[in-house]
């Protein structure tokens, strides 16, 4: 029996699914840049609040557009402002379930600590139990937590990896799905290095997780084809995700293809190319040919 409460057509969706993860989390300090890449520039807004509208205005003609839903896309990412909104009426996570059959995940750490031991952990959740409740009142499935590798140390590795588990048994006790995301900077000097590290602390991280608990990984596409080939095929992980990490959506897709079993959960390369300035039908379009392609790099 699996020990986290949701229904059996998300648990399958999540675990065997055809598709890819929408990340669609951008938040505080990301979102600036974000809204420049879709066309609109800082000088449009003059508050936190107008900003975060804008850009709930950008995720939900993403999330409403034709192109996006539940046959191509597994599960989509949001962050607490997103997941507090509405699309059409209906709290987003809703409207994703029921109208795009997509499970829906939500961020929830509180960004970086400043860098150590060559990593950056992430920054104390003091309001994790209490965020944490009122995303399973919201019809959230999952949670994803991100950390950052800079340098193939050994000791900051562990320390990512053993806060990361530590906070997915909280959020495994609160009967949610955690994503753990500990990045590896696609420019780390020795990234081969740190992959081969983080390979290690996950894998014995794994064996302590008791029977019924699941986790997923987030992680940076690796220098090795297949090197998270043991992950895919562990009894406690639900799914393997890749983030862009920085690489262009062609370059994420070519590595992507080489790593069997492995699905994107890209959020800037999902983006790309996307314009507040397009109409309907050409953002449609452009959004539907990237969805393709990361459909395709996801499940060759």
């Amino acid at each position: 029996m699996k020990s986290i409460a949701i229904n059996e057509e998300q648990f399958e969706k999540i675990r065997t699914g055809p598709g890819f993860i929408a990340a669609l989390d951008q938040s505080g300090g990301s979102t600036p840049k974000a809204l420049r890449l879709y066309g609109i520039q800082e000088n449009t807004w003059s508050s936190d609040e107008e900003m975060f509208g804008i850009v709930h205005e950008m995720r939900t003609r993403i999330i409403t557009s034709p192109s996006f839903n539940g046959e191509r896309i597994i599960g989509a990412i949001l962050f607490e402002n997103t997941m507090d909104r509405e699309i059409e009426r209906q709290p987003t996570p809703d409207y994703l379930w029921n109208v795009k059959r997509v499970v829906p995940f939500l961020k929830v750490d509180e960004g970086l600590a400043a860098e150590k031991d060559g990593v950056q952990l992430m920054k104390p959740m003091p309001m994790l139990a209490s965020l944490l409740e009122k995303a399973r009142a919201k019809q959230i499935v999952g949670t994803k937590m991100r950390s950052v590798i800079k340098q193939a140390d050994e000791a900051g590795v562990k320390n990512i990896v053993s806060q990361q588990f530590e906070v997915a048994r909280q959020i495994i006790s609160a009967n949610l799905v955690p994503i753990i995301e500990p990045e590896i900077d696609i420019h780390c000097p020795e990234k081969g290095k740190a992959e081969q590290l983080l390979k290690a602390a996950i894998l014995a991280k794994l064996d302590e997780l008791p029977v019924g608990q699941f986790v997923m990984l987030k992680l940076t596409l690796p220098e090795q084809d297949d090197f998270y080939a043991d992950f895919v095929t562990h009894p406690r992980i639900l799914r393997v995700v890749a983030l862009s990490g920085g690489y262009s959506r062609e370059e994420a897709n070519n590595r992507l293809r080489n790593n069997h079993g492995v699905v994107a959960s890209f959020s800037r390369a999902l983006a790309e190319g996307l314009t507040a300035q397009q109409s309907d039908a050409e953002f449609n379009a452009v959004l539907g040919k990237s969805i393709q392609s990361i459909f395709d790099a996801s499940n060759t």
